[in-house]
C-alpha cells in the first residue's frame, strides 16, 4: 500500500512558476513509477509526466514539454514537478500517481493522491 499526497499548488499569475511535490508512504518508494497528470472542470484526466523508478527515464506530454519537468527523490519518497512559464490553460488539478509501469495511461497506476488546485490568472 503506498499513500501519495500532493502539495505546492496556488493561485499564479501567466509567466509564473510552481514546484508540486508528492511525498509517497512506504520503504519501496523506488520501485514504482510516479506520474503526475491533471484534470480541468469538465474534461478528462489528462497525461503530464511520468519519470521511472531510478528516476533515469522521463516523458513528458508535448503540451508541457519544455516548461515542466518532472524529477525525484527517493531518499525523500518524493517526486516532484516543477512548472515553468505558467500559462491560464495549465490550470485545473494535479494529481501524483504511482505505478509498476512507467507510462502515460493512468489505467496502468495503481495509487493517487487526493490532487492540489493550480491555477493560473492571465
Amino acid at each position: 500500500q503506498v499513500q501519495l499526497v500532493e502539495s505546492g499548488g496556488g493561485l499564479v499569475q501567466a509567466g509564473d512558476s510552481l514546484r508540486l511535490s508528492c511525498a509517497a508512504s512506504g520503504r519501496t518508494f523506488s520501485s514504482y513509477a510516479m506520474g503526475w497528470f491533471r484534470q480541468a472542470p469538465g474534461k478528462e484526466r489528462e497525461f503530464v509526466a511520468a519519470i521511472s523508478g531510478n528516476g533515469g527515464s522521463t516523458y513528458h506530454a508535448d503540451s508541457v514539454k519544455g516548461r515542466f519537468t518532472i524529477s525525484r527523490d527517493n531518499a525523500k519518497n518524493t517526486v516532484y514537478l516543477q512548472m515553468n512559464n505558467l500559462k491560464p490553460e495549465d490550470t485545473a488539478v494535479y494529481y501524483c500517481a504511482a505505478g509498476q509501469t512507467f507510462h502515460s495511461l493512468p489505467t496502468v497506476y495503481v495509487y493517487w493522491g487526493q490532487g492540489t488546485q493550480v491555477t493560473v490568472s492571465s
